[in-house]
């Protein structure tokens, strides 16, 4: 039975991706809820026939207390008999059925998969995002928007479908029994029920800025707290414990005064409604009553009259709390928007084409970019690798080399100029199609915290297990493979290596990526520091096999150890962003320029770097 409600809606069904999401609150979630837009009416009628049957029980218990006053109970039970029992087995029956598929609807077909859609949109919306989009914020951060926004939205639904739908009902019908019993005896409840929305009124529009500042504020310490944790090992370098606690605490107690406020808000407010239901129950009981006194109202009505007071004081407090509810989690919803609701900014172009390569020759045209600053970056710079050439990029930290190969994969859009790859605009191919050209090694060797098998696969997930195998031998990463063992008992190619590799050695993570780019076996290969985290007996034994993998591809490699790219083709040395020396390796020493300064203040091959850097690589 669960399981047919369960399937009612499909969470993820297919969508149209869009750039700009909507940026104000209801149409944000009006675009999620469209797969659900029957199963939303079918749920609010089902509310509101539960509000009517439960306001029709109270009105039939008034009628109960008058039918036992008409005479004796033979005479009650002789008259009134087959009507209590066809009550009696609606109550068994009918009511428990309503309700059931109430909740159904609500609990099984609308809260588990509105959450799974809002997620898995979230989350795919995200992903589209650039990678200079990610390093502008906490990863966990934006982790704690993905995961917290999806709850939110869904108790959002649930407060309307389950109270405010209800209640809407519930009061409709109140309004209705009371003016059959005695029309005068919706007066107080009609004061009472603007005073109510007052109330109302005053919490909402304090409760959503609050709960949205608390939900920031708690996003916040996600933030500092999963910082601390990726870089646990600088932490404990520095023995700056004492730091991170410091600095996590300043965010948990921005946490505690938001929180703190939002609190005050809901005190006042439960005052305030304790004090109001006391007037509708003294108002309309006292009222009937009266009524009663005077001979103008019968004593069910007064019955009837006080079960439904008692029942809305018992209804208003859950109805207030709920409506609470409703706009703190609508408040969580506009912070996790914050994210959520980006543009996408780095886009294909509208007729974008896959990378076709054929020469795979790449041409840098007049290309400058600055990351929204003067300077900084790339500036102006012409350049052409001929098909097949190995380059080598070399020149002090800032001076442009990385940004020359983000700009390459293009996770930036260069503010001036283009890239050619076999006289293809690269910013009129798809994404996709352009980095599947192009393999990467980078010094950061981060992993995903899976096995070593699927990081592998990683570079080429249809490729057979010997493939994948023999890629980790040509890596000089076998070996070492073979001696894992998690703390799960998982050994060998199935370990999981933890978040970012953190299990393995810098070396044996650069090796396992080694091997993962050798699997990818793209035309074009992109090593940034590529044996940075290698002993010299694995580097000996891994640049062999490098070279080996670098022919027929045209290359680009950065390296501050010079002796990794003294057999390149060409070396080109960069310096504020332009290229300033060109040549092979032996004809840089012969000019004596930056490069020759370079190779002769190498101590173990690198470069120095005591010279000022620039803030942009």
């Amino acid at each position: 039975m669960f399981r047919y409600f369960e399937n009612l809606v499909d969470p993820y069904t297919a969508y149209e991706e869009v750039d700009r999401p909507p940026t104000k609150l209801f149409p944000f979630l009006w675009d999620y809820a469209q797969p659900f837009k029957g199963v939303f009416a079918i749920t609010a009628v089902l509310a509101i026939v539960v509000a009517a049957v439960e306001v029709t029980l109270i009105y039939y218990m008034g009628r109960i207390v008058d039918i036992l006053g008409t005479g004796s109970p033979e005479e009650v039970f002789d008259l009134y008999g087959t009507e209590l029992l066809a009550i009696a087995l609606f109550i068994l029956v009918i009511r428990p059925l309503l309700q059931g598929l109430d909740v159904a609807f609500l609990n099984n077909a609308i809260l588990p998969n509105f959450g799974a859609l809002v997620r898995w949109r979230a989350h795919r919306q995200v992903l589209r995002q650039s990678v200079g989009w990610f390093e502008n914020d906490f990863a966990g951060r934006i982790a704690n928007r993905i995961m917290q926004t999806p709850t939110s939205a869904g108790d959002a639904i649930f407060q309307v479908f389950d109270a405010l739908t209800f209640a809407i009902a519930y009061l409709v019908g109140a309004t209705i029994l009371l003016l059959q019993a005695d029309a005068r005896l919706t007066l107080p409840l009609l004061i009472w029920f603007a005073l109510y929305l007052l109330l109302v009124r005053w919490t909402m529009k304090r409760v959503g800025p609050a709960s949205k500042a608390s939900s920031d504020a708690r996003s916040e310490v996600t933030g500092r707290v999963v910082d601390s944790y990726t870089n646990i090992h600088s932490v404990k370098m520095f023995a700056h414990h004492d730091r991170e606690i410091s600095y996590a605490k300043e965010a948990i107690e921005k946490t505690r005064r938001t929180f703190g406020r939002e609190m005050q808000i809901f005190t006042t407010m439960d005052i305030g409604l304790t004090l109001l239901n006391g007037f509708l129950i003294v108002s309309v009981v006292g009222w009937s009553i009266w009524l009663w006194s005077i001979g103008q109202a019968s004593v069910g009505v007064v019955a009837a009259a006080t079960a439904l007071t008692l029942r809305l004081n018992a209804m208003t407090g859950w109805i207030m709390w709920a409506v609470s509810t409703l706009f703190r989690s609508l408040g969580v919803v506009a912070e996790g928007m914050e994210t959520i609701a980006q543009p996408i900014t780095l886009l294909d172009a509208p007729d974008a084409k896959p990378l076709e390569i054929s020469n795979c020759e790449i041409a840098f045209e007049d290309l400058s970019h600055h990351y929204g600053r003067d300077a900084g970056g790339i500036d102006n710079l012409t350049l052409t690798l001929k098909a097949g050439e190995k380059v080598g990029l070399v020149g002090r930290s800032g001076a442009g080399k990385s940004t020359l190969v983000k700009l390459l994969l293009r996770f930036y859009d260069a503010d001036r100029g283009k890239i050619l790859i076999d006289g293809q605009d690269i910013a009129k191919v798809t994404q996709d199609s352009l980095r599947s050209q192009i393999g990467m090694v980078q010094q950061d060797s981060s992993l995903l915290h899976r096995s070593v098998r699927d990081n592998i696969l990683y570079g080429r997930p249809n490729a057979t297990e010997a493939e994948m195998l023999e890629a980790a031998k040509r890596a000089e990463a076998h070996e070492f493979i073979l001696d894992l063992e998690d703390p799960q008992g998982r050994r060998g190619y199935d370990a999981h290596v933890g978040e970012r590799g953190v299990k393995l050695s810098g070396g044996q993570r650069q090796r396992v990526t080694l091997a993962r780019v050798i699997l990818k076996n793209a035309p074009i290969l992109v090593l940034d520091e590529a044996t940075s985290a290698l002993d010299s007996e694995v580097e000996a034994a891994i640049q062999d096999t490098l070279y080996g993998v670098m022919e027929g591809k045209t290359v680009v490699a950065i390296a501050h150890r010079l002796s990794t790219i003294a057999r390149m083709d060409r070396i080109l040395v960069l310096e504020d962003g332009k290229i300033v020396e060109d040549g092979t390796h032996d004809a840089l020493l012969a000019q004596g320029g930056l490069y020759a300064g370079f190779w002769d203040r190498q101590s173990g091959g690198f470069i120095g770097t005591d010279e000022a850097t620039e803030a942009a690589e």
